[in-house]
């Protein structure tokens, strides 16, 4: 459970600055290659067993830790990326059985979100130019004393075998520089020397909310072919996010050349996607047998192109390592068609390849940040399928803290590495914009309805009023937010490539529509708080902006724009009268049908449509729209073998080639934000009251589909959700936890109130007559 001041930095302050005795420290000279570091030590007698020893681990770059040679755990890229400036994470680490009478702590360090490069503008080492780590290893004895081993002047420094490492670019290892006798009592190697303590303040420190980053998959290699040019290419059969494991041996000096890509273009890698990220691991042989594994790196792949081989490479000689964030898979989900089902593993696929500590856009690319518009997008989605209460909050954390830094503005990214760097000139003044800046609000909102713990509302609630304190301030004298940088309907399919903002929906009704869900969301919120002030306040600002909405945007049910888009947000968020609401619903549904069931939404109409036509009564719309395979469609990239969600909805296009835009992932979850209807409509299971303590069941089939089933392990225990469709007759079974409730639903029926155990129910669609037992 979260505590309530998990981001109330004063209180972390005064509870962390007390209790440390380590210091930063950095190696002694600077080395060609990435520093380790070493603390050889005694336990001390006279004490009895010992009986608990913790190791408190972080650093300024990426860290791993040793006790005489056996990892302390085999967690990644450790302490993570969070808003550095103000907030440091570090790890806990029971390492009692570790322990001998003589032992060695080492050190590893890698240059990570810290040191190296981030953003596209080619810079890096914002946050810092000197690696450090610190470490503070507490022995408890049997007799009650307390033996401290701390990061000090007394540690000495040395060079690795990594010789280059970087996130975007890769890892280089030179396997005759290997010496693992430095993690062992005794070592007293050549190019060693001491440390310096850096600057530090130890009140940035903070325990991890969020889990950890670790390998979650090993995949085998699918073929392995010659490419036209004659070059050497593995095929993992899967997009993921992580590296490739590599077992050799050959003549000492020999370089072989790991390169990496999503997909393959005219028969070769296809590496323009990652502008300047190089996503290339280099290994130099020793002569022996050698092992790699680079982790100071990731990339993001399907595809590898290896150099340099020494004879014949074998399918065994490579493994490709999935790696993430810790996550529960708790939501489940498939149906009678092998396509959507494809496209929903792919959803999670995308999902469980971005959260890699930070939820961030894309995976592969120099750019790999926490975009806030695509997890506002894709949060109820994600909060299904796995439990990322503990990840999100996390997260949260940084955005209120960056948020309270920058005059309540959200910025576009969360850890802001953007302020660091100089803006593309299109964006304009940098402040809070529709969706992106609304995750201050709709991402706690979704956590809350997810897992029904009101504590991160309470931890948040700051957060989610500034946000939309600081959009009242941006609104024109007609009431509405037309007058700052807008993404919009980002990635409409409509657009040029080479101007994904050029949508056919108008900013400001986009804008106008994000501000009333958010107002609303923060009035109910107070609501829960009991914070009746702030409840008047935000009710009447979306009372205002409901209004000048409707006399700005709407003119009989015709949105401003005339594009599903808008119509879309117009109905799903509540901002129309029912007989304005009624004509839209008509009208977006002659604009589905218009496109011949394409998709014509970007990231703000996406998550929504297929709501706003089942909402209007236009089910088979959705479903048509869902199932649609032509290009744009959530399923073409299926036909084309996609394996994750893609950013555009034509990153490739049909003819095999990659989209001509400069900005082009694989590897996006953002568009497949849909899932979070399928879960619901499709599927039928559904939350009737926040952590789902009380459950709909209410499948609605349709779109040729005979069968799904739906299941998800709430805070109250699992429910399940299956139904069948035998001609016109429906049956559905549904299982719910013991002392929860719920309402059945089938069409034609009334709603029928179920309870604890199975409930089995059969119903004639065309005639609505149903036996239930």
């Amino acid at each position: 459970m979260l505590t309530d001041n998990a981001n109330d930095t004063t209180q972390n302050r005064r509870d962390n600055a007390m209790n440390w005795h380590a210091r930063m420290i950095a190696a002694g000279e600077t080395f060609d290659r990435a520093p380790l570091l070493r603390r050889e030590f005694a336990l001390e007698t006279g004490h009895g067993t010992v009986t608990r020893a913790t190791l408190h681990l972080t650093a300024h770059g990426i860290v791993e830790a040793w006790l005489n040679g056996r990892p302390v755990s085999e967690d990644l890229l450790t302490p993570g990326w969070s808003a550095y400036e103000w907030r440091l994470r570090y790890a806990d680490y029971d390492v009692t059985a570790l322990l001998e009478d003589t032992t060695v702590l080492g050190l590893a360090l890698g240059n990570g979100w810290f040191g190296g490069r981030l953003g596209w503008a080619g810079g890096g080492s914002y946050y810092g130019d000197t690696l450090g780590a610190f470490a503070q290893l507490e022995v408890e004895f049997e007799d009650g004393a307390t033996q401290l081993v701390v990061t000090d002047r007394d540690w000495t420094s040395g060079p690795s075998a990594v010789l280059a490492n970087d996130l975007y670019d890769g890892e280089t290892i030179d396997a005759r520089l290997r010496d693992e006798s430095w993690k062992r009592p005794g070592f007293s190697g050549d190019g060693w020397t001491g440390v310096r303590e850096l600057e530090f303040d130890t009140a940035e420190l903070t325990p991890y909310i969020g889990p950890r980053v670790t390998r979650w998959a090993a995949l085998p290699v699918q073929e392995i072919t010659t490419s036209p040019s004659g070059k050497t290419l593995v095929d993992f059969g899967q997009n993921l996010v992580g590296w490739i494991t590599v077992r050799v041996q050959g003549e000492a000096g020999t370089e072989i050349v790991v390169r990496h890509a999503e997909v393959l273009e005219h028969g070769e890698l296809g590496t323009r996607p990652l502008r300047s990220a190089k996503a290339t691991d280099r290994y130099i042989l020793s002569g022996d047998v050698d092992e790699f594994e680079p982790t100071f790196t990731f990339h993001g792949f399907r595809y590898a192109e290896v150099e340099g081989w020494p004879g014949e490479l074998k399918a065994e000689d490579l493994t490709a390592i999935a790696i993430g964030s810790e996550l529960t898979r708790i939501g489940e989900f498939r149906t009678s068609d092998p396509l959507l089902n494809q496209f929903h593993e792919n959803v999670v696929w995308g999902m469980r390849g971005n959260f890699v500590d930070v939820p961030t856009d894309c995976p592969q690319r120099d750019e790999r940040l926490g975009w806030t518009g695509d997890i506002a997008a894709f949060a109820p989605t994600a909060a299904f399928l796995y439990d990322v209460d503990g990840f999100l909050s996390d997260w949260l954390v940084d955005l209120d803290l960056e948020q309270q830094h920058h005059d309540g503005i959200v910025g576009f990214v969360i850890p802001d590495i953007l302020k660091m760097i100089d803006q593309p000139t299109d964006f304009g003044e940098v402040d809070s914009t529709a969706i992106w800046s609304d995750a201050a609000v709709w991402v706690p909102w979704t956590l809350y309805q997810a897992y029904g713990d009101e504590s991160v509302l309470r931890r948040q609630f700051g957060s989610m009023a500034a946000h939309v304190r600081r959009v009242e301030s941006l609104l024109s004298p007609a009431g509405v937010w037309d007058g700052s940088f807008q993404f919009g309907d980002w990635l409409d399919p409509d657009a040029p490539p080479e101007d994904p903002a050029k949508a056919k929906a108008d900013t400001g009704v986009v804008a106008t529509a994000c501000a009333f869900r958010s107002a609303t969301i923060v009035a109910e919120t107070a609501a829960l708080l009991g914070r009746t002030e702030e409840q008047a306040e935000f009710e009447a600002l979306a009372a205002r902006l409901r209004q000048s909405f409707n006399a700005e945007y709407v003119r009989d049910g015709v949105v401003k724009s005339d594009c599903t888009t808008v119509y879309a947000l117009a109905i799903v968020f509540g901002l129309l009268d029912p007989a304005d609401e009624e004509f839209a619903g008509t009208r977006l549904s002659e604009l589905v049908a218009e496109a011949s069931y394409r998709i014509s939404t970007g990231f703000a109409g996406t998550p929504f449509i297929t709501d706003a036509l089942t909402q209007t009564g236009h089910l088979d719309d959705a479903y048509r729209l869902l199932l649609e395979r032509e290009c744009p469609s959530w399923l073409y990239p299926v036909t084309m073998g996609a394996t994750t969600v893609w950013e555009r909805w034509d990153s490739m296009l049909p003819d095999g080639t990659i989209n001509p835009g400069e900005m082009t992932s694989f590897n996006h979850y953002a568009l497949g934000a849909v899932a979070d209807w399928m879960h619901r409509v499709v599927g039928g299971l559904s939350a009737l009251e926040p952590g789902y303590s009380r459950v709909l069941v209410a499948p609605q089939p349709g779109g040729g589909l005979t069968e799904a089933e739906t299941s998800l392990v709430t805070p109250h225990g699992p429910v399940s959700v299956r139904w069948t469709l035998d001609g016109d007759e429906l049956t559905v079974e549904a299982e719910l936890p013991d002392g929860v409730a719920g309402v059945l639903r089938l069409p034609g029926r009334d709603d029928q109130p179920i309870g604890g155990g199975r409930t089995t129910a059969t119903t004639a669609l065309a005639t609505a007559a149903d036996v239930i037992r």
